[in-house]
C-alpha cells in the first residue's frame, strides 16, 4: 500500500485536498444553515415572544435575529399557545446581557420571497436585563403587515380609487424620479421646521386647555367659598401683624435656624441606625397587625360574657377590698424595705440547700445522705424503752484485731466471753478464727503451755483460750 501511495503520490495528495476542501464547504454550508458544532461553537441561550401570527416562520432555515442589522442570533422553534404563535429566539452567548424587560421585537421580510426575520429592539439600560427563558409579550410585537391585509380593510371604492391614485402617480412620476427625490431633499428643512412647530403648538395647546380648565374650577371653587375667603384674608392680616410685631425675634430665630438645622442633620444621622433596625422590625411585626381583627374579635367574645362577671362579681369585691388594702400600705412599704434583705436572705438559704442537696458521686456521700443517717441513729437513740423506763442503744465499730488486742489484756471475764463468739467466727475474722483453732488444738494435745505464744498461730496471741471449759 506505501508502494502504491509512493507511485501515485500526485493523485493521493489531490484526493487529500479534495476531501479537506470537502469538509470546509460542508461545514461553511452546515454553519449558514443553523447547524452548531458543539465542540467549537458555545450553546445559545432561547428566550421567546408572542407574535399575532406566525406565517412565513420556518424553524431550522437560518432566519435570523437581528439587532440595528446585526445578526445576534437564529429563529428557533414556534408552537402555538392561547392561539398565539410563540416563537423560541436562540440567542447568542455573548449577547447575553442585551436584551432587556422592554425589549420589542417586530417580523419582519428580509426579500420578496417572505424570507423573515425579527428585528429586536433590545430596551433600555434603566430596565432591567431579561434571565434565560423571558418571553417578550405580544403588548410588545408586531407580525408582517401585507398590502393584502391593508388592501382588505378597505371597500372596493377606496380600493378602486387607490389603485387610480397609484397608476397616476406612476405615469406622472415615470422617468422622474429624481426630480422626485431632489423636491423631497428641498422640502427636508421645511418639514423638520413644520414639525417643531407643530410639536410646540400641540403642546402649547394642550397645556392652555389645561391652564383654561384649572381657571374655571378654581374661580368656581372661589366663588363657592367667598366667606372662607374672607376670613381667611382677616386671618392672614392678623398673622402678618403679628409677624411684624415679632420682627425681632423672628430675625433671632432665623439666625438660630442654620444651627438647628446642622443639629437636627447630624440627630438624623445618628437616627439612620435605628431607621435601618425600625424597617425590618416593622415588617416583621405587619403580620400580628394583620392578626389583630380576629384578635379583637377573640377578646370581644371573651369580654361580652365576662362583662356581667367583672360588674357584679369582680367590681364589688374591689369596692370591698379598699379598706383592706389602705391597711396593707404600710405593711407593704416595710415589706419593700426589707426585700432587698430578704432577697440576700434567700440567696443564702438557696446556696444552703443546694450545698445540702449536691451529691459528689459514688466515690463519698453527700450531706443529705449523712443527715437521714444522723437522723436515723437519732431516732434510734431516743426511741428504745422497755419496763425499766427508756434506755439508750450504743454502737460500737472496732476491727478484730482491736478486738483480740481487748480479750487478751482485759482481767474480765465477760469481757472475753462476749468477744470470744466473734473471734472465733471465721466469717467475722478469719485470721483471729484461725488462730484460735489451732492454738485449741495444741492445748488439746498438751503440747503446749496455756500462757505460751504459737509460733503457728501468725504472731496472734489467744491466752483467752485457757480461760474457756474445755469439755
Amino acid at each position: 500500500m506505501k508502494r502504491a501511495i509512493k507511485t501515485h503520490s500526485t493523485d493521493f495528495a489531490a484526493i487529500l485536498v479534495l476531501l479537506v476542501l470537502a469538509v470546509l464547504v460542508s461545514g461553511y454550508v452546515l454553519n449558514h444553515q443553523g447547524l452548531r458544532f458543539p465542540l467549537i461553537q458555545s450553546t445559545p441561550f432561547t428566550d421567546y415572544v408572542v407574535l399575532q401570527t406566525g406565517q412565513a416562520i420556518t424553524p431550522g432555515q437560518g432566519q435570523s435575529v437581528r439587532v440595528s442589522g446585526v445578526q445576534v442570533g437564529t429563529i428557533g422553534n414556534i408552537q402555538l399557545q392561547d392561539g398565539r404563535a410563540r416563537v423560541a429566539l436562540d440567542i447568542l452567548p455573548q449577547f447575553r446581557h442585551l436584551i432587556h424587560t422592554d425589549a420589542t421585537a417586530l417580523l419582519r421580510p428580509r426579500t420578496g420571497l417572505d424570507d423573515m426575520f425579527i428585528e429586536l429592539d433590545p430596551g433600555i439600560k434603566p430596565s432591567p436585563v431579561a434571565r434565560v427563558g423571558f418571553t417578550i409579550p405580544m403588548s410588545n410585537s408586531l407580525p408582517d403587515v401585507t398590502p393584502d391585509e391593508v388592501l382588505d380593510e378597505l371597500d372596493s371604492d377606496t380600493r378602486a380609487y387607490l389603485d387610480q391614485l397609484i397608476n397616476g402617480a406612476g405615469i406622472g412620476l415615470k422617468n422622474r424620479g429624481d426630480e422626485l427625490a431632489q423636491v423631497f431633499e428641498r422640502f427636508e428643512p421645511t418639514h423638520r421646521d413644520l414639525a417643531r412647530v407643530n410639536g410646540a403648538v400641540a403642546k402649547r395647546g394642550g397645556d392652555l386647555q389645561q391652564l383654561v380648565n384649572s381657571l374655571a374650577r378654581l374661580n368656581t371653587a372661589l366663588a363657592a367659598k367667598q366667606q372662607q375667603i374672607v376670613q381667611l384674608i382677616d386671618s392672614s392680616s392678623v398673622v402678618f401683624h403679628a409677624f411684624a410685631s415679632e420682627d425681632n425675634n423672628v430675625s433671632k430665630a432665623v439666625a438660630l435656624l442654620p444651627g438647628t438645622l446642622r443639629q437636627t442633620t447630624a440627630t438624623l444621622q445618628r437616627v439612620q441606625a435605628f431607621a435601618d433596625q425600625l424597617g425590618p422590625a416593622a415588617e416583621s411585626l405587619l403580620p400580628a397587625a394583620r392578626a389583630l381583627p380576629s384578635a379583637n374579635a377573640a377578646l370581644k367574645a371573651l369580654a361580652v360574657p365576662s362583662t356581667p362577671i367583672v360588674k357584679n362579681e369582680i367590681r364589688p369585691f374591689v369596692i370591698a377590698a379598699r379598706p383592706v388594702v389602705r391597711s396593707l400600705r404600710p405593711a407593704a412599704v416595710n415589706l419593700a424595705k426589707a426585700t432587698p434583705n430578704l432577697d440576700t436572705s434567700f440567696h443564702v438559704l438557696n446556696d444552703f440547700v443546694n450545698m445540702l442537696g449536691y451529691n459528689p458521686g459514688n466515690t463519698m456521700h453527700g450531706y443529705l445522705w449523712w443527715l437521714a443517717w444522723v437522723d436515723h441513729n437519732a431516732r434510734s437513740l431516743f426511741s428504745s424503752q422497755d419496763a425499766n423506763g427508756d434506755f439508750r442503744n450504743l454502737f460500737l465499730q472496732t476491727s478484730c484485731a482491736s478486738a483480740a488486742q481487748i480479750a487478751n489484756n482485759s482481767p474480765l471475764d465477760t469481757v472475753i466471753y462476749n468477744l470470744t463468739p466473734i473471734l472465733t467466727n471465721a466469717g467475722l475474722c478469719p485470721k483471729q478464727a484461725a488462730a484460735s483453732a489451732t492454738e485449741y488444738s495444741l492445748k488439746q494435745d498438751h503440747k503446749l503451755p496455756s500462757w505460751a505464744r504459737n509460733t503457728n498461730t501468725g504472731g496472734v496471741k489467744v491466752p483467752f483460750l485457757t480461760k474457756l471449759p474445755t469439755n
